[in-house]
C-alpha cells in the first residue's frame, strides 16, 4: 500500500506481500545490530538510504506474530519555506538569535518538513553551529554557511537523553530536538533557550494553547511552577499546522501562528491558557494567524474545498461564520 496525499492506495498489480516476503524485505533493511535490537524490542525506528536515490524513515514492528514495516519517503532536497506555501512570517524564525520555537500538529502533517526548511534557511544565511538530535535522522543537510552536526540516536549517541545532556557542551548556536518526549527533554530545551541558544522542536498536539498545556502538565506538581516560569520566559513562537488536500490533487499547509507577545507571556505565567486563542485572533498585525483564518484563506482562493477545510478545523461553525464575512 502507498499513502499518497494522505490516502491509502493499494498496488493491485503487485504481488501480495506474504509474511515470508515481508520478513525478507525487512531483513534487507536492517543491519545485524538492528536485527538483534528489533527481535528484543519488537519494534524499531531507523532511517534507510537506497543508493543516492531515496531515503526513508522506517518503523518496523510485529502484528499478529508477523513482521511489518511503515516507510516514509524523505525527499533528498530540503524544500524552501516559500516552495512549501508556508506563511512568509516563518522566514523571521530563521533570523532569531535565541528562544524556543515549536512546530506542532498531528503525525504526518509536515512538521519535519517545515522544521527542515527553517533550519536550511539558517544554514544558508548564517555562520552558526547547528546541532540536531534525531531518532532517526530524517532530512540530510548539505553544509552551506553554517556547520551542521546531525546526531542520530543509536548510531551517534547511545540515548536521546545522553545527547541532550551534552548538547550545550558542543558549542551550538542552534539546537534542533527531533521530538520532545518527556519532561527531561522539555526542560533541557527550555534551559538551552534560556542560556542564549535558538532551540527548535516538535510535538504531536493540535493547537498552540493545547501545546502549552501539554508541556506544563507533563511536569510533576513540584516542578510545574519552575517549568511555567521557564516556558513563559523562553517561548518565542508556536506553528501548528495541518496538510489539507487541494482541489485537483496535492496538499497545502494550513497553519496557526502564535507569536509570544507580553500578553501571551502573562497568560502562560498565570496558566490562563484558554484565553490564548482570543489573543491570536486579535493580533493579526503582529503576524499571528488562527487555524480557521488560514483555512478560510485557502478556501477563498479556491485551493481547498469547504469540506476539506471543515475536516481540519477545530471549530467548523466558527470557520463557516468567518467565510461569510470574507
Amino acid at each position: 500500500m502507498l499513502r499518497i496525499d494522505g490516502v491509502l492506495i493499494p498496488l493491485e498489480k503487485e504481488q501480495t506481500t506474504t509474511p515470508e516476503i515481508a520478513e525478507g524485505l525487512i531483513g534487507e533493511l536492517l543491519t545485524p545490530e538492528q536485527k538483534q535490537l528489533f527481535l528484543e524490542k519488537k519494534e524499531l525506528d531507523l532511517s534507510y538510504s537506497y543508493e543516492d536515490k531515496a531515503r526513508f524513515r522506517v518503523n518496523v514492528y510485529y502484528q499478529r506474530g508477523f513482521m511489518a514495516a511503515a516507510l516514509r519517503l524523505i525527499p533528498a532536497k530540503v524544500r524552501a519555506i516559500d516552495e512549501l506555501n508556508l506563511p512568509p512570517i516563518i522566514h523571521d524564525f530563521a533570523k532569531l538569535s535565541q528562544g524556543f520555537v515549536l512546530i506542532v500538529g498531528p503525525a504526518g502533517h509536515g512538521k519535519s518538513t517545515t522544521l527542515a526548511a527553517i533550519l536550511d534557511e539558517v544554514n544558508r544565511t548564517r555562520t552558526d553551529h547547528i546541532i540536531t538530535i534525531e531518532d532517526p535522522i530524517e532530512y540530510l543537510f548539505a553544509q552551506d554557511r553554517a556547520i551542521i552536526s546531525q546526531r542520530e540516536v543509536g548510531a551517534d549517541t547511545v540515548t536521546f537523553h545522553k545527547a541532550l545532556r551534552s548538547v550545550l557542551r558542543q558549542d551550538p548556536d542552534v539546537v534542533m530536538i527531533g521530538e520532545m518526549r518527556d519532561p527531561e527533554s522539555m526542560m533541557t530545551a527550555m534551559t538551552a533557550a534560556e542560556t542564549g541558544h535558538l532551540v527548535f522542536s516538535t510535538l504531536h498536539t493540535n493547537s498552540a494553547a493545547q501545546t502549552i498545556d501539554r508541556i506544563l502538565d507533563s511536569f510533576p506538581p513540584g516542578q510545574q511552577e519552575q517549568a511555567t516560569s521557564q516556558l513563559a520566559a523562553t517561548l518565542v513562537a508556536i506553528i501548528s499546522q495541518r496538510l489539507v488536500p487541494k482541489i485537483g490533487g496535492g496538499r497545502v499547509p494550513a497553519a496557526e501562528i502564535m507569536m509570544v507577545n507580553p500578553a501571551i507571556r502573562n497568560l502562560i505565567r498565570e496558566r490562563k491558557v484558554y484565553q490564548i486563542d482570543l489573543v491570536i485572533e486579535t493580533s493579526s498585525q503582529e503576524g499571528m494567524v488562527t487555524l480557521n483564518r488560514s483555512l478560510a484563506n485557502w478556501v477563498k482562493q479556491k485551493v481547498i474545498s469547504m469540506e476539506a477545510a471543515e475536516v481540519q478545523s477545530l471549530n467548523p461553525s466558527e470557520l463557516r461564520i468567518l467565510l461569510e464575512r470574507i
